[in-house]
C-alpha cells in the first residue's frame, strides 16, 4: 500500500467518485496522490456507486509499485452515506492509502473513523466549519505522525457568513497552521476554485506556503504542476539554506554570523526544511 506521510505531499488532485474514467488520468497527473471524492461531487443516488468504484481503485493502486497514493474522502459523520463508508473500511473492501475526513469538529470524530479502519492509513482531516476552527487545536492533537490538518475554506466562509477570500479567512488560516504546527502535522489550504487563473493560484499558493502551510489542494490537473513548483524553494533560497547549515556547522552547532546577521538553531532548522523539500523534488 502506499502509504507516505502527509506532510511530505504538496499536492493532492479531487477527483470525482462517479467519475471511475478518469481517475488513472488524475492519477497520472497528480504524481504524489489524488483524492476520490464520495462527498460533494458525488449526489445522494450515486453514493453506493462511486463507494465500489473507489473500493476497486484503491485495490489496484495498491499492488501497484508505481501507482500514486489513493486518498478517499468519505461522507461527514452522522449521515447516512457514512455509516456505509465506514463498513467498507471495517470489512477491508475500501482500504485506500489514507482517508480524507470532511466537516470534522471534535477529536471523538477521528477516534470513531480510527475504529473502523483496521489499517491505520494516515488521515488528512479537513476543518470546515466555526465550531471546528474553535477546537481546531484539540483535533490537531489527536492526529498522529503522518497525518494532516486540511482548510475548508468555501464550507467555513458560508458557515461564517464571510467572503470567501483572502482577506476575509486570513485568521482562520493562521490557526489552522498553528495548531498543525503544534501538534507536528501537515496543513494543506482549500483549492483555488478559479481554474482558468494560473497567476492567482501561483500567489496564493506562494502565501500559504509563507504562513507555514505544507500543501494545497487542486481541484483540476492543470493546477497540480504550479502548486508543486510553488512549493519548491527557489535557487535563492536552496542557495541560503545551504550557506545558513554551512555556517552553523563552522561554528560548531551554535550561533553564527552570516552576511552580519546572527543566525541560530531556529534559522538552521528553517533551513533543513528548505533542503528537504528540494529534495523530495528531485
Amino acid at each position: 500500500m502506499n502509504q507516505v506521510s502527509l506532510a511530505t505531499i504538496s499536492c493532492l488532485l479531487f477527483v470525482p467518485g462517479n467519475r471511475p474514467d478518469r481517475f488513472d488520468k488524475a492519477a497520472a497527473a497528480s504524481p504524489e496522490g489524488i483524492i476520490i471524492d464520495l462527498e460533494d461531487a458525488v449526489a445522494q443516488s450515486e453514493k453506493d456507486t462511486a463507494r465500489r468504484a473507489a473500493c476497486d481503485y484503491a485495490a489496484r493502486a495498491a499492488i501497484s509499485a508505481d501507482a500514486p497514493a489513493v486518498y478517499v474522502r468519505i461522507n461527514p459523520l452522522g449521515t447516512r452515506a457514512s455509516l456505509d463508508d465506514l463498513a467498507a473500511l471495517a470489512d477491508g473492501r475500501l482500504a485506500p492509502s489514507g482517508l480524507f475526513l470532511a466537516k470534522v469538529e471534535s477529536p471523538r470524530d477521528i477516534e470513531i473513523v480510527r475504529s473502523h479502519n483496521p489499517s491505520g492509513s494516515p488521515l488528512l482531516v479537513a476543518i470546515e466549519t466555526a465550531r471546528g476552527i474553535a477546537g481546531a487545536a484539540d483535533i490537531a492533537s489527536a492526529l498522529r505522525a503522518g497525518d494532516a490538518l486540511g482548510f475548508g475554506g468555501a464550507d467555513l466562509a458560508a458557515d461564517l457568513g464571510a467572503a470567501f477570500e483572502w482577506e476575509a479567512l486570513y485568521s482562520s488560516r493562521a490557526a489552522l497552521v498553528r495548531a498543525a504546527a503544534t501538534a507536528r502535522v501537515g496543513v494543506f489550504d482549500v483549492p483555488h476554485l478559479d481554474i482558468a487563473d494560473a497567476a492567482a493560484l501561483r500567489t496564493e499558493t506562494l502565501r500559504v506556503r509563507a504562513m507555514g502551510f505544507t500543501g494545497k489542494l487542486a481541484i483540476h490537473p492543470v493546477q497540480v504542476v504550479p502548486i508543486l513548483n510553488a512549493f519548491l524553494p527557489s535557487d535563492a533560497e536552496f542557495a541560503q539554506a545551504k550557506r545558513i547549515i554551512a555556517a552553523i556547522e563552522a561554528a560548531g552547532g551554535g550561533a553564527a554570523q552570516l552576511d552580519g546577521k546572527m543566525i541560530d538553531l531556529p534559522v538552521a532548522t528553517a533551513a533543513r526544511r528548505v533542503l528537504a523539500r528540494a529534495e523530495r523534488r528531485k
